[in-house]
This record gives structure tokens, C-alpha cells and sequence, in this order.
């Protein structure tokens, strides 16, 4: 029986988020939180697993109190028990913070049941990083199996899982010791429509929460703002493309002017393939 964790986020819709002019950053409170795309194929997977191989899916999320919503969205695809970590002392955590207050969480999670397997979403909409998933693997010591596109097989009695991995021009079959982490593509599956069974438990279902007080041997100076080595000083919408010039005339005329054009562009050709 496997027990397997989902490390999962609540994030801003960036389809419909907007910039503040004022401020230069995110306004967050302008569009939904919902649960990370990624995450959901995450927990999707471990639910398969689950049927498969039998056992129990957790999820984890580190997030102020409104997150709890994404922890009911897992349980309506199919996870059995949620877990927040959720403190003020948490506020303000880059990657690296982020990863750190995850694996304190989840050892705290590991001495109730021991966890075999660990699936992240491939990176979350609002940072794009990709960087907590293989973060967690590196703090707990164990292998991280990134871009997986397919669970071919997970042995807990022999202690192995097989995946595939995505690369540019294919994949390939990579064969792992348990425990592990995946961090998984959205293509691994398709995410149905949740049954009504599962939405009338997710309305109920109250989450196990702890602060910073409840995990152990926890580094304070290692969390939030002061264990964030990196900043995002400002974030700005990109600058719109400027139109075309549309020529006008007779072909020749045309083609005259292209070229005109083309000997005003030389020196941007030239840096370009000196960049090469």
C-alpha cells in the first residue's frame, strides 16, 4: 500500500490577472485563486496510482488561510487527506524557503506514515521556476524524477518506479529507488470532472493545519523574507510590439523599399550572428 503526498499551491489565475501601473507588481486580489494546473495533474496522477497500486494520496500546501480552497479541490479529484502549513513566519518565501518549510512539514507528515513517493506539479503559473519540487528531494535526499510525461511502474516491494521523461526531441526510461519525488507534466493525464461523492466530502473536509510551533527542528532564519536569498524587485507587463511598416507602391517600389530597410537593419544582423 503506497502512500504517496502531492505538494500542491494556490495561485492566482494569470489568465485574467492585471498589473498595478502604480506599482509595477501583480495585483493578485484582480483574479480567482485557484488550485495550480500542474499541482492538479499531480494529485490526478497519485489518485491513479492509488487505484492501481492501492494505498493513500495526502496533499501538502504552504499558504495563508483562503488556500484551504485548493486543498478541497484535491480532495474533489480524489486525495483522502490534506495537511497546510500556514504562519506569518512563512510570509514572503522564495523557492528555497519554500522548499525548506515543505520538508519540515513533510518529515512531520513521515513519522505519522511513512511516505513512498512524492509528486509536484512541473512549476507553478505564477513563478515558473520549476525549482521547489527538485528543492524538496535535495533537502529529504532522495531522487528526483523531473518532466515525467508517464508512471510506467511503482514497486514498493522492490522499491523501484519506473517513468518516463520528457525530453526536446523524445523521452526517456528512467528507472528510480523508492521513495522519490516526480515533478510531473500536464500531459501525464487528463483531469475529469470530480464525482458527486467527492464534491459533497471536499464542501466538509477540514484540513489538518500547523503553524511554525507545530513542525520540528525548524531553523527560523531559513523561512519566509530572511531565508530567501532571492528578491523579485520588480515586475513589469512586456512593452507591446510596435506595427509593421506596410509597403506601399508599385513591386518595385516595394522592393526597393525592402531593401532600404534591410541596409538600415545590417548592424542588428551582424550583432546577432556575432552573438551565435
Amino acid at each position: 500500500m503506497l502512500h504517496i503526498v502531492a505538494c500542491i499551491k494556490q495561485v492566482p489565475d494569470t489568465k485574467v490577472i492585471k498589473m498595478n501601473p502604480k506599482t509595477n507588481t501583480m495585483d493578485r486580489s484582480s483574479a480567482p485563486a485557484i488550485l495550480n494546473p500542474y499541482d492538479a495533474h499531480a494529485v490526478e496522477e497519485a489518485v491513479r496510482l492509488k487505484q492501481r497500486y492501492g494505498g493513500t494520496v495526502s496533499v501538502l500546501t504552504m499558504g495563508p488561510p483562503p488556500a484551504v480552497k485548493a486543498i478541497r479541490k484535491c480532495i474533489e479529484i480524489g486525495a483522502d487527506e490534506g495537511y497546510m502549513i500556514t504562519d506569518r513566519a512563512f510570509a514572503g518565501a522564495d523557492t528555497l524557503a519554500t522548499s525548506y518549510a515543505l520538508t519540515k512539514a513533510l518529515e512531520k507528515i513521515a513519522k505519522q506514515k511513512p511516505i513512498d513517493l512524492i509528486i509536484c506539479g512541473k512549476m507553478t503559473i505564477d513563478g515558473d521556476t520549476g525549482q521547489v519540487g527538485p528543492g524538496i528531494a535535495r533537502r529529504l535526499d532522495i531522487p528526483p524524477l523531473t518532466n515525467v510525461k508517464k508512471v510506467v511502474e511503482v514497486n514498493k516491494e522492490k522499491g523501484y518506479a519506473i517513468v518516463h521523461r520528457k525530453l526536446e526531441d523524445g523521452y526517456e526510461v528512467v528507472q528510480s529507488t523508492l521513495p522519490c519525488l516526480f515533478s510531473v507534466e500536464k500531459e501525464i493525464n487528463e483531469v475529469p470532472y470530480s464525482p458527486l461523492p467527492n464534491m459533497l466530502r471536499a464542501a466538509r473536509y477540514q484540513p489538518v493545519i500547523w503553524s511554525v510551533n507545530d513542525l520540528e527542528d525548524v531553523d527560523r532564519s531559513l523561512l519566509g523574507l530572511k531565508g530567501s536569498p532571492t528578491i523579485v524587485a520588480k515586475v513589469w507587463p512586456p512593452e507591446k510590439p510596435k506595427g509593421g511598416e506596410k509597403l506601399q507602391g508599385s513591386p518595385r517600389e516595394q522592393v526597393n523599399r525592402l531593401m532600404e530597410i534591410l541596409a538600415e537593419k545590417k548592424d542588428l544582423f551582424r550583432a546577432k550572428e556575432g552573438r551565435a
